[in-house]
């Protein structure tokens, strides 16, 4: 027995950090005290030794502290978080109402376009989800929208945020897989697009098969009763456009790093809210303190997972885990793949995205850069870019499925009474399973996936 735990060391490692966390402990302390715990038992077996802890500090340093890239993600966060008070999202969202007006579901297709856009320019979950809610799920009660289809609409669109580029989960991603940042933003791109168009093909033929999930807005509630012009469209589609424009187009065309860009989201995003007669001093104090405790949220997070991930590895935890998956029959690179989806959905019923990222990342992707997958899927950068993307879309359930996804709660958290925790759970059942339509797609064509980073040059 005791040869046996000294043999397996790492996945002990591995499940005290799984079981643990269902205790609720903050997971930035947690992670880094599994590593340290395991380390120092490690030691008493006599397979790891105390000069090795030395190494920490330069990883640490080389990894987080030095990593300009991560300096994205207080920027983009900072965009996000002042466009949602400029009152660019209500501008939009009137004029999508008014061009949709006329089509089965108008209004839900027209929540799910909103949610597109705004991913474009925030890349935050919760404050996608809450601004969509007390924006958006007033006027569709009011016009008669079946209560669960609006809320499992505004769920699922405020989760895109964390796929569309710029999303800060694919900047975490790539910093811990090793691949470039616009390599995961460009291939994020057309999926996210897919997701998009998958949710919207849904609430039309849902609509039109059954029209008491949403009854014309013609006349309805949900009419407002003015014409649309080209004034009202120059002035909600233009500016965030241009900025989108800006913030992405640059990356993707080598003219600016993440980082850069990020800057001048910023900068754009301030510009758009005094456009907007929306911007003050305590706006600005607000929007920059929620951007740097989410920067030192993200370090401190990165400090502990490079180290629970180094003394995984010095336990000799990759090889422990080849040897799981042979021994399971799992040995060639498919199986592997659809074993760590499984597991990955599994999951999501009761951690959040940066949870797994922490979790599967370090132990899974180092053995799936080496498995063949094809003659698509060449070289260790294009299979673990797929994998990276693939992955982001499976956590995205992680915010859906009960009973932790934090979309849920952040909307519970501003639904009116008469919104029941049922419905939201009913509402968001048809999104989880379209999401998983999506994740088949991107896993059967990973030219999906691959396409845009091979066409802008970050993939040979």
């Amino acid at each position: 027995m005791i040869d046996w735990l000294i043999n397996h060391l790492a996945v002990v490692m591995f499940f005290a950090l799984v079981a643990i966390m269902f205790l609720g402990y903050p997971v930035a302390l947690l992670i880094g005290a599994i590593g340290i715990g395991f380390g120092f038992l490690g030691m008493l077996f006599d397979i790891y030794s105390m000069t090795q802890f030395a190494n920490l500090l330069p990883r640490i340093y080389g990894q987080a502290v030095q990593n300009q890239v991560l300096v994205a993600i207080p920027m983009f966060v900072f965009m996000g978080t002042m466009l949602e008070k400029s009152g660019v999202a209500e501008d939009l969202l009137r004029i999508l109402q008014l061009m949709l007006r006329r089509v089965p579901g108008g209004l839900a297709i027209a929540v799910t376009l909103l949610g597109t856009i705004m991913a474009a320019t925030t890349g935050i979950v919760g404050a996608s989800v809450i601004m969509l809610t007390l924006i958006a799920l007033p006027v569709m009660l009011r016009a008669g929208y079946d209560k669960a289809l609006s809320v499992g609409t505004i769920a699922s669109a405020g989760t895109l945020g964390i796929l569309i580029p710029p999303s800060i989960m694919l900047v975490i991603m790539g910093d811990l897989v090793g691949i470039p940042v616009g390599t995961l933003f460009t291939g994020a791109i057309i999926p996210g697009l897919i997701l998009s168009a998958v949710y919207v093909i849904f609430i039309a033929v849902a609509c039109i098969i059954k029209p008491s999930l949403a009854p014309s807005l013609s006349g309805g509630g949900g009419d407002t009763g003015e014409p649309l012009n080209a004034a009202m469209i120059i002035k909600g589609f233009i500016p965030p456009a241009l900025l989108i424009m800006l913030v992405l187009g640059s990356i993707f065309g080598g003219w600016a790093t993440p980082t850069e860009a990020s800057g001048v989201g910023g900068l754009g995003a301030i510009l758009l809210a005094i456009g907007n007669r929306r911007f003050s001093m305590t706006i600005l104090r607000e929007v920059m303190t929620s951007a740097a405790l989410t920067n030192a949220m993200v370090f401190f997070i990165i400090f502990g997972a490079t180290l629970f991930s180094y003394v995984f590895r010095a336990l000799g935890g990759d090889d422990v885990v080849a040897e799981i998956l042979i021994a399971m029959g799992l040995d060639t690179g498919w199986e592997v793949m659809i074993f760590v989806h499984l597991l990955v959905f599994f999951m999501g019923f009761f951690f959040d995205w940066i949870e797994i990222c922490l979790i599967v990342l370090p132990i899974f992707a180092p053995i799936i850069a080496k498995l063949d997958f094809g003659t698509l899927l060449q070289g260790k950068q294009v299979v673990l870019a797929w994998f990276a993307i693939t992955l982001a879309v499976n956590m995205q359930t992680a915010f859906l499925t009960p009973p932790f996804g934090f979309a849920l709660f952040y909307m519970k958290g501003t639904v009116p009474p008469s919104v029941t925790m049922t419905d939201i759970y009913r509402g968001i059942v048809p999104f989880v399973i379209l999401q998983m339509v999506a994740l088949a797609i991107l896993l059967v064509w990973p030219e999906t996936v691959l396409y845009l980073p091979r066409r802008f040059g970050f993939l040979d």
